[in-house]
């Protein structure tokens, strides 16, 4: 946690100024303006109400004509503007409930998928927000937008995308990215349409993704072999790019939602599991959490600037680490083996007493985050933007809330569990794909809220970044299952 203005030292430099060091010199000094000079200033506030307003501006009055590039990303606009409503404990009234869920529907392709806007081509990427957005405000019934989604056609597009090596075009005609392929699992985890098929080699290109430096790149070169009959190489399968906040938060979201599939012998053998490698992920991650006089935000890239943005696409990571069973207070994962954990511990001995810095994070989001006019931003003297307003929340989320899978929750899920009789279903599969997503909760023993109750957002699910309300809601609904209350805590005495 920063202190005050006077005592922050600039980033060092070797007195060869660049293009870089000059940005990043230029930032600090912008992000200097934004710290309290005196240790007496009151605790930074969370602008709600003016968040609010620039929320309601957009999706009533429409949005400023600088948004006309973003034509064909309708939907994400949406997204963007609905989850931000959410975060900030707000709901919809029925109309405009009604008036989004049309809206909605009319970008869903003939073919399968959602496009960008009526008419245009399906996508990976509006499809996640399209399904998102549905969540948020749609529900069961004729109106209601969620029995109106055609799943047959949705997942004939997903296998109509898919690659030998596992990957997925974004849409048809289109490259490979690894933002895709976790739009797209979201998208069949949420609407029930996972399976092995869809799945198959899917985590190996996953995992070949990962960079030297720990996190993860937008794809991977596929090497085949020669011949009439060319077979995919598993080696060598080199990472295209530079380690990114964006690709690594999708690759390691993904990486989570396909581990029913890479714990289960039948569909992936011992021998041929994939793996990547976590310590240098979360040496990676951390690492990205930039210092003092950045006021704690997190850059994307290595030697690039602090952003907004990444306070969920990086920050967003380490809830993630924890389901796959890193150590909070360590960044070891938990099963090694003894001999293991001794040689990983000699790693990291200039570790911290956790991965990151929560209440810094959110001093960034606070002070220099809020633009004064409503709306979050990447950084000042930026504008505020749909995209940043919700990244910004939802990296905020996460900082306050500590959301981690529980055995208790996934107990009393499994004790309301409604079998499928299909035969043409594995229901032990499908109930595995179900608990992964639906078992997490908030330990509520945990919290950390710069600036009081009042600055409080919403908790955000760390695989799918909406809700958990808005997460159970819509898979209970395509499950078939009937979502079991939640057994509050006692209180303290």
């Amino acid at each position: 946690m920063i202190s005050t203005s006077s005592n922050l030292r600039p980033t060092p430099t070797d007195a060869f100024p660049t293009l870089t060091s000059l940005a990043q010199s230029e930032t600090e000094a912008v992000l200097q303006e934004h710290i309290p000079i005196s240790s007496n200033a009151p605790p930074p506030t969370l602008e709600k109400r003016a968040h609010m307003q620039f929320l309601v501006r957009n999706l009533i009055q429409g949005f400023p004509g600088r948004y006309t590039s973003q034509d064909a990303s309708q939907p994400w606009l949406l997204f963007w503007t609905l989850q931000s409503f959410s975060t900030l404990q707000v709901g919809l009234d029925p109309g405009n409930k009604q008036r989004a869920i049309e809206k909605i529907l009319s970008w869903q392709h003939p073919d399968g998928g959602f496009g960008g806007g009526p008419g245009q081509a399906a996508h990976l990427l509006p499809t996640y927000a399209s399904v998102c957005a549905l969540a948020i405000v749609g529900g069961p019934g004729p109106k209601g937008g969620w029995d109106q989604i055609d799943r047959e056609k949705m997942y004939k597009f997903f296998m109509s995308l898919k690659q030998k090596d596992g990957s997925f075009l974004v849409s048809k005609h289109s490259e490979v990215d690894v933002r895709g392929i976790y739009c797209l699992l979201v998208a069949a985890t949420l609407l029930d349409l996972l399976t092995p098929e869809l799945v198959e080699g899917t985590a190996e290109f996953i995992a070949s993704c990962q960079t030297y430096e720990g996190g993860f790149a937008s794809s991977s070169q596929p090497y085949f072999s020669a011949g009439d009959a060319p077979t995919l190489l598993k080696w060598p399968r080199p990472s295209l790019g530079e380690a990114h906040g964006g690709y690594t938060y999708c690759s390691l979201a993904s990486w989570v939602m396909l581990q029913p599939f890479n714990n289960n012998g039948a569909y992936t053998p011992k021998e041929d599991k994939p793996s990547i490698n976590i310590p240098n992920l979360v040496r990676w991650a951390a690492q990205m959490q930039g210092n003092e006089i950045e006021l704690g935000g997190f850059k994307g890239r290595t030697n690039k600037l602090v952003d907004g943005c990444y306070s969920w696409w990086c920050g967003g990571t380490f809830p993630l680490l924890e389901a796959l069973g890193v150590q909070a207070h360590t960044g070891i994962p938990l099963d090694h083996k003894p001999e293991v954990q001794d040689s990983l511990e000699d790693l990291w001995d200039d570790v911290d007493e956790v991965l990151y810095d929560r209440e810094a994070l959110q001093q960034y989001l606070l002070y220099a985050g809020q633009h004064p006019t409503g709306g979050l931003r990447d950084k000042p003297p930026k504008n505020a933007d749909a995209y940043h307003t919700l990244y910004c929340l939802s990296g905020l989320s996460s900082a306050q809330h500590h959301v981690v899978p529980s055995a208790a929750r996934q107990a009393e899920i499994i004790a309301h569990w409604k079998s499928d009789t299909r035969p043409d279903v594995n229901e032990d599969l499908r109930k595995e794909i179900y608990l992964n997503v639906m078992s997490w909760t908030e330990d509520e023993t945990n919290v950390c809220i710069l600036g009081g109750s009042t600055n409080r957002v919403n908790a955000t699910h760390p695989i799918t970044n909406l809700t958990i309300t808005h997460t159970e809601g819509i898979m209970a609904h395509f499950y078939g299952q009937a979502l079991p209350p939640r057994q509050r805590p006692p209180p303290p005495k």
